[in-house]
């Protein structure tokens, strides 16, 4: 698909959410079980700093990837921001990559050692893939993959030390040893494929799964990881939750918090696949793209790509 057919497909999106949202959803205010939502930190829109995804200090911290100006910045407890690293330009801006036309960090994972990895989207064969941040050392990629593609959420599986990311575009689970290599495709399924914008988006690992989201097809997806490494059956635990992003568990449930890009709104979706709003743009959200959970507190990330208005990063509380 050329850049111009992807970028009418994302207005007709973009157009047929906002009417959904003006006809259908009323402005809402925070809900339960969330409450008391206040912004942290509002981020440079001029410096198309847009805060994509998030992964958690064990002492409260948060390190945010931010599209747009490749950076990895870490928000301490008081809302100071610093700057961890900042990935090489692409020679290009990254004007080849699908939906965007820039290139952008994406999914985001910490090793207990403090290790950083990155996906990295650029359109460009010599740079897309997944980089390593380690202390004090230049940004090294360790994964590539192919310029056509859009690695984006990632987690790692801490039982066998294998990174698994999805691609957004070309609509499939790749996975790749922390060491590094050439990743292989763990998973190609109709699931997981886009039909105008996204496909496979936010991912994580729980209890011997992978879980995942897919935006354009609006499905949250568990898919076990059998005893030999391969995929089980992909299983649908909620649909018709289009625009949904990334995600983050409640507690030991199967009870998520995701986040919705172009809907921009913030969802509880229960164990049983049921779901109900809990943050609007009423609360200063903007185009969320992830959220994190340590203990009490929620962390939610807006990069803003539809309403370039306030890219910032939210907390709000979360009650029993």
């Amino acid at each position: 698909m050329s850049r111009k057919s992807l970028t009418s497909a994302l207005a007709a999106v973009v157009a047929l959410v906002a009417a959904t949202v003006v006809s259908v959803a009323p402005a809402q205010s925070v809900s339960a079980p969330l409450s008391d939502p206040r912004i942290q930190v509002h981020f440079n829109l001029k410096a198309n700093q847009r805060p994509e995804a998030i992964i958690l200090e064990p002492g409260g911290a948060a390190n945010l990837a931010l599209a747009g100006s490749n950076q990895i910045v870490r928000v301490s407890g008081r809302g100071e921001v610093r700057t961890l690293a900042t990935l090489p330009a692409a020679p290009d801006g990254g004007s080849d990559v699908p939906v965007l036309g820039y290139s952008l960090a994406t999914g985001l994972v910490r090793t207990s050692n403090g290790t950083l990895y990155v996906g990295y989207v650029t359109g460009r064969d010599d740079y897309n893939g997944i980089w390593r941040i380690r202390p004090g050392q230049a940004p090294r990629r360790i994964a590539p993959t192919p310029g056509v593609g859009f690695p984006n959420g990632m987690d790692l599986d801490e039982r066998t030390g294998l990174l698994y990311f999805s691609d957004s575009v070309l609509g499939l689970i790749w996975r790749v040893p922390l060491a590094g290599g050439k990743p292989t495709v763990w998973l190609r399924d109709p699931l997981l494929t886009r039909k105008e914008v996204l496909g496979v988006n936010g991912l994580k690992i729980r209890n011997g799964a992978v879980w995942a989201t897919n935006t354009d097809q609006g499905t949250l997806l568990r898919i076990p990881i059998k005893r030999n490494g391969r995929p089980g059956p992909v299983q649908v635990r909620s649909n018709d939750v289009v625009g949904i992003d990334d995600f983050a568990f409640v507690g030991d449930s199967d009870t998520v918090i995701a986040a919705f890009n172009l809907p921009n709104r913030v969802e509880l979706i229960r164990a049983d696949g049921s779901h109900s709003v809990v943050l609007d743009a009423a609360d200063g959200i903007s185009g969320p793209t992830t959220v994190g959970i340590r203990g009490a507190t929620v962390y939610v990330a807006s990069a803003s790509f539809v309403l370039n208005e306030d890219p910032n990063l939210l907390l709000t509380t979360l009650t029993p």
